[in-house]
């Protein structure tokens, strides 16, 4: 891992990083966040019983809606050109909504920050949608699972051992 600091000139002073000459690679990176409510809000988002509509159908598209923005939203992201972006909801059958966003391209820089931004924003739908019957939702943990592509290849982050350790 480098120590320098890619984001600064030599005045100091904020700069989006030159990709110009790294190599085009197919990139994806799939993330997990969760959101964990009231066990009668879950089984009210399953059955579809919210009042706004259909959470799962609306979180997903705000999702992908959302990875297509990131570079809107966070000020040194390149805008990318992506190829797919997934939303998968998994949940514990009590209080626990898992959702996985996978975003890919074919470029020079990963998709990291749009497959976080892909899983915050739809958290952040759920939360929206349901809060009128559950305020004291929680959301995330939200991290890296795994990317793929570029100079530094894959990673796999083992965090989720330590999440399941820490319960």
């Amino acid at each position: 891992m480098s120590e320098e600091l890619t984001h600064f000139n030599e005045q100091n002073r904020a700069r989006m990083v030159d990709i110009t000459e790294k190599q085009v690679t197919h990139r994806t990176a799939v993330v997990h966040s969760r959101v964990i409510m009231k066990p009668e809000t879950l089984t009210r988002i399953k059955e579809g019983q919210i009042s706004k509509g259909d959470v799962l159908a609306v979180a997903q598209v705000a999702g992908i809606m959302a990875a297509k923005k990131t570079a809107d939203l966070i000020p040194m992201c390149h805008p990318l050109p992506l190829t797919g972006v997934d939303i998968q909801f998994t949940d514990n059958g009590v209080d626990t909504l898992q959702i996985e966003a996978t975003a890919k391209t074919k470029g020079m820089t990963g998709v990291e920050m749009e497959a976080l931004t892909a899983a915050s924003v739809t958290a952040l739908t759920v939360y929206d949608m349901c809060k009128a019957m559950d305020k004291e939702m929680i959301i995330g943990p939200t991290y890296l699972v795994a990317k793929e592509g570029g100079k530094s290849g894959t990673f796999v982050n083992d965090i989720e051992v330590l999440i399941e350790a820490k319960k």
